[in-house]
């Protein structure tokens, strides 16, 4: 790779030098070593890097300011809602009383903590329409996970044991197809109608005694409302089968819409999304999964429960004899949870609904505005992201998408989600949030209007972009075939790093 100028600076190694580290660490007792049994001892001493504290510190530091984030820069990715997250919920998070809760500590002593989660299950619920939620899973691929067990559970305990398929549209996310397969169901995938919407004819023709569910994202990754969802949702159940819904949407919608009410059967809410957690890079999430009356009996165990005294308590053993069991120790990921639930009660029902409508607002104005920059597949208002296509300047410029994505990042801006969803050529997946001010959504099509300028007058400037970054453009795909995670001192040929 090409370091542009010296951003990155030299690894710790590199940094180190004999007997600059550990000043501060007390002398171990002399006969420290002869204490440990002779086969539990080590030959030779670890390989770490002496480094002073401020060294170490201003390191970790530069790392830190080389990462793009939400706090410095306009994050437009569709597929994710990456929205600013409000400070106050980093401050809930941190309360000594949530934050230093041991996980083993009796219910009596987590009282705050169980009702807090008590508080919120019962807002997800009333959010999602639904009769109940679990706040266990860690994220939405395992909240889908843990919605499809619960399918699988409530099939068997009715004896029907030949539904073994789960009907996925191209639309949807793609966890959903790996999901219904970890489960042990063939997916079945639906393309989408011309429209970009569910194609009824298609899910009705593969409907039957073996459909176990259908998985729908609404509204889907194309950025659009399922307006044939009311039919749709009447052939699943004419045919036996249940309904799940992909909430990774949900901050469309909320208010507006409430997908249990609608007559989905279950649902994930991917918390660290919507109400806001940050998230990325594989961390913290949350996916509490919604159910309505059929699947209760199935939800994951434990649940936090309130006495009719007022107190509360986690379900006990065997108490839900139904339930499909743990998915992840103890309630889930508490720390994102508390943040969902700050994030709940700050804005209210009426701002979680100028939540969702202002997302909408500021994704068709950009759509709107970027008519005519590039290609926009679908003529219809969109939801809180839309789908535009670089097809048309591809092949006036041979520039491609991934092209644009990295000039992008010269201009100041994250890239959008690009080459998803696959049924678009060349796209762009842009959701700006509701937390966006109208100058930044307006500086953004700037920058996409100047690109498109750029592949036609100088196409090369786009295909070595980035210039500004850390680094240049790597070879990704050998980056994600041959990942390299370890650092070895470079000798021969390799010193210095080639260019």
């Amino acid at each position: 790779m090409t370091a542009a100028g010296d951003r990155l600076g030299p690894t710790l190694f590199e940094r180190s030098r004999p007997g600059r580290g550990g000043g501060k660490i007390p002398h171990p007792p002399k006969d420290a070593l002869s204490r440990i049994p002779a086969d539990h001892l080590r030959t030779d001493g670890p390989h770490l890097p002496e480094v002073a504290e401020p060294e170490l510190t201003r390191h970790y530091v530069n790392l830190s300011q080389l990462n793009y984030a939400l706090d410095t820069g306009f994050y437009p990715l569709g597929s994710c809602t990456m929205k600013f997250n409000p400070k106050v919920n980093e401050w809930a998070a941190r309360l000594p009383g949530f934050a230093d809760l041991h996980p083993f500590a009796p219910d009596e002593l987590a009282q705050g903590t169980l009702q807090l989660l008590w508080e919120l299950e019962q807002a997800l619920a009333e959010i999602g329409g639904m009769r109940a939620v679990t706040l266990q899973p860690a994220a939405g691929a395992q909240g889908e996970l843990t919605g499809i067990l619960m399918v699988r559970a409530y099939h068997r305990a009715r004896g029907d044991f030949g539904r073994t398929e789960v009907l996925v549209p191209d639309s949807a996310h793609g966890t959903n197809p790996a999901t219904a397969s970890m489960a042990g169901f063939r997916t079945i995938e639906i393309p989408a109608a011309a429209d970009g919407g569910i194609d009824l004819d298609g899910f009705r023709a593969h409907l039957g005694p073996t459909t176990a569910a259908v998985m729908i994202t609404n509204p889907s990754t194309l950025g659009l409302f399922e307006s044939r969802i009311g039919e749709l949702l009447e052939a699943v159940h004419a045919a036996g089968a249940l309904a799940y819904m992909d909430g990774a949407n949900l901050n469309a919608i909320m208010g507006r819409f409430k997908p249990g009410e609608a007559g989905f059967d279950l649902m994930h809410i991917n918390v660290h999304k919507t109400f806001s957690t940050p998230h990325g890079g594989g961390g913290p999430g949350a996916g509490p999964v919604g159910v309505g009356e059929k699947l209760l009996p199935f939800l994951p165990w434990p649940r936090v429960l309130r006495e009719p005294d007022g107190t509360f308590r986690t379900e006990r053993p065997g108490e839900r004899p139904q339930s499909i069991g743990r998915m992840r120790a103890f309630a889930g990921s508490t720390g994102v949870l508390v943040r969902a639930y700050a994030y709940i009660r700050a804005h209210g029902a009426a701002g979680l609904r100028e939540v969702s409508d202002d997302a909408v607002l500021a994704a068709n104005y950009l759509k709107a505005r970027l008519a005519g920059v590039l290609d926009i597949p679908f003529s219809r208002h969109c939801m809180h992201e839309f789908v535009a296509s670089g097809a048309t300047l591809k092949a006036q410029t041979g520039i491609r998408t991934l092209d644009v994505a990295k000039r992008l990042i010269d201009y100041g801006y994250h890239p959008p989600t690009i080459y998803f969803p696959l049924t678009v050529e060349e796209a762009l997946l842009i959701e700006p949030t509701e937390t966006e001010a109208l100058e930044t959504l307006d500086a953004f099509v700037a920058a996409l209007r100047a690109i498109v300028d750029e592949a036609h007058n100088d196409p090369e400037l786009l295909h070595s972009a980035p210039h500004s970054s850390p680094v240049r453009r790597l070879d990704e795909t050998t980056a994600a075939r041959q990942p390299n995670l370890r650092w070895r001192g470079m000798t021969g040929e390799q010193t210095p790093c080639p260019d």
